[in-house]
C-alpha cells in the first residue's frame, strides 16, 4: 500500500538546544484543539501509532505527518512564526514542506534499516526478560519478535493486512535512554526485514517523541 507522508521543518535564528518533548509540547499546547498533535482526548492518551511525529535529525526539528496527520501539519504550516522553548523563544526565518507517497508493506526483497535514534523496544514486561536472558541468541530471539509486533501493530493502524510472515535479522547495540525519568534499556543499530517503511517513520514506544526513527541504508 501507499502512504502520504509530509515532512516539515524550520529553522530559527539560532540553533535548537532543547529535546523532542519540548517541541512536542509547544505544538501540543498552542494547537491543543487537534488531537493528532499529542494524542491526547479529554485527558485520556489515545492509544494508536502516532499519526504526527517529532524528531530532531542532524540537530534540526522534524515534524512527520502520516495520512489524517499531513492534513493536520499542513493546518498549522504557517501559523506560527516563533516557537517558545523553556521560556525561551526562536524565531522562525525558514519552513519547508514536502509531501509524499511512499510504499509501505511486505516485499519479496529485503531492506537494510538504520535506528536514526535509538528503538524502545521493551516494556516493563519484556525488560526484565531481556536482562534475565544470559544467552543472547534468545536476546536476539526476543528482539525479533517485538520487531514483528511492531510493524504489525504500525500496519493495524493503516488498516494493512500482513499477507504473509515478516522476515527480519537485528544487529543492535544495547543503550539506556532517559524516558518519563527512569533509564530504559533502547537500542543502536540496526536490521534488516522483508518490509518497506518510509525513512523517518518512528516503531516501538514513544515514537511520537522522536524514539526509534528508522533510514533506510542503501546497498
Amino acid at each position: 500500500m501507499k502512504l502520504k507522508i509530509l515532512e516539515m521543518t524550520f529553522e530559527s535564528t539560532q540553533e535548537f538546544t532543547e529535546d523532542v518533548s519540548c517541541i512536542r509540547g509547544f505544538f501540543a499546547t498552542k494547537f491543543n484543539d487537534l488531537i493528532l498533535l499529542h494524542n491526547h482526548n479529554t485527558d485520556k492518551f489515545v492509544y494508536e501509532y502516532p499519526l504526527v511525529q517529532y524528531k530532531s535529525i542532524d540537530g534540526k526539528p522534524l515534524l512527520i505527518g502520516i495520512n489524517e496527520g499531513t492534513e493536520i501539519l499542513k493546518e498549522i504550516f504557517d501559523k506560527f512564526d516563533k516557537i517558545t522553548l523553556n521560556h525561551k523563544d526562536y524565531e522562525i526565518i525558514e519552513r519547508t514542506m514536502k509531501i509524499k507517497n511512499q510504499e509501505f508493506g511486505l516485499t519479496k526483497e529485503f531492506y537494510f534499516y538504520e535506528f536514526v535514534t535509538p528503538w524502545l523496544a521493551l516494556s516493563q514486561k519484556n525488560n526484565e526478560k531481556y536482562l534475565l536472558t544470559q544467552n543472547n541468541d534468545e536476546k536476539a530471539i526476543l528482539l525479533r519478535k517485538i520487531l514483528t509486533g511492531n510493524l504489525l501493530s504500525m500496519s493495524k493502524t493503516f488498516g494493512y493486512t500482513v499477507p504473509n510472515e515478516i522476515k527480519c535479522d537485528i544487529d543492535l547495540v544495547p543503550t539506556k535512554s532517559r524516558y518519563k525519568d527512569n533509564n530504559l534499556t533502547s537500542f543502536c543499530g540496526g536490521f534488516i526485514v522483508n518490509f518497506y517503511i518510509p525513512d523517518y517513520l518512528g516503531i516501538g514506544k514513544s515514537v511520537s517523541k522522536g524514539y526509534g526513527t528508522v533510514r533506510k541504508i542503501p546497498y
